[in-house]
């Protein structure tokens, strides 16, 4: 399963800042596990300021690059983009997959940049860990006029039978049990303007293994003991083993990318 948006019921904020820094000692994992973004979903958030000269993007809380990836795929240059990353590992593997990219080490609540530096900032799979109150001002500051803030989530798309099956099988794990998304936090703030929305289907080619290793990057998996950490992995590697839309060789893992996107005042 790919979403991390969702914690167990009411974290306290120790367990929420251990999770949120759980993911640089398994970066690597994350790197080859985790899914990327479609384009054209990168697209849509891009659009308010697709055409301006010289577009300067940013990708914050960057984790390993899978954002800042996708936007070089896209022709964005190096010179384009820049990603800001908290996590020392993360930020590690990003610099390692994307050399040519500029990386700083910031948070959202603190970004590395002069004002009005950015045209648009993106975040992929990780504002629902920002502290909005204070993210939210930073991000309006190295925003230029009209620029756009963007985010994404990757959701598993429990339609499908097996898919909503492996999610029930998880949540009805004390440790792992879920509630709501968490794009709300873009609605309402007075340096943004309305906050559009809009999903994208999405897959990813896994195999019982790969899946088995994507669930063991989430950090409610992460910070578990080691005996409920095998435990459960277990039991996914089960599940998957006995359906037969999973059981042989390689399938796709069904996603629906979550996109939401503010548009910068101009005052």
């Amino acid at each position: 399963m790919t979403n991390d948006t969702q914690n167990p019921s009411a974290p306290d904020a120790g367990q929420r800042a251990r999770r949120a820094s759980s993911f640089g000692a398994e970066a690597g994992a994350y790197a080859a596990h985790r899914p990327d973004y479609p384009r054209e979903a990168v697209s849509w958030l891009l659009e308010p300021v697709a055409a301006r000269p010289a577009l300067k993007v940013l990708d914050l809380a960057a984790g390993t690059g899978k954002l800042t990836a996708v936007l070089l795929g896209m022709g964005l240059g190096s010179d384009a983009v820049e990603a800001v990353e908290p996590d020392a590992g993360m930020l590690d593997q990003l610099r390692r997959d994307l050399p040519g990219v500029p990386a700083r080490t910031g948070t959202a609540e603190s970004i590395p940049a002069p004002d009005a530096s950015f045209d648009a900032v993106l975040v992929g799979q990780a504002f629902h860990w920002f502290d909005p109150e204070r993210a939210l001002p930073e991000i309006a500051r190295v925003l230029r006029p009209g620029g756009v803030l963007g985010a994404l989530w990757n959701a598993d798309d429990d339609r499908v039978e097996w898919v909503a099956g492996l999610r029930d099988l998880l949540v009805s794990m004390p440790s792992l049990s879920r509630s709501g998304d968490r794009s709300k936090p873009l609605m309402g703030h007075e340096a943004f303007g309305a906050t559009e929305e809009r999903r994208f289907t999405h897959g990813q080619p896994r195999t019982v293994e790969s899946l088995t290793a994507t669930v063991a990057t989430h950090s409610h998996l992460l910070v578990m003991d080691d005996a409920e950490r095998t435990a459960t992995l277990e039991k996914v590697r089960a599940y998957l083993g006995a359906r037969p839309e999973t059981a042989e060789g390689e399938f796709t893992l069904p996603l629906v990318t979550i996109t939401a996107r503010g548009v910068r005042t101009e005052g």
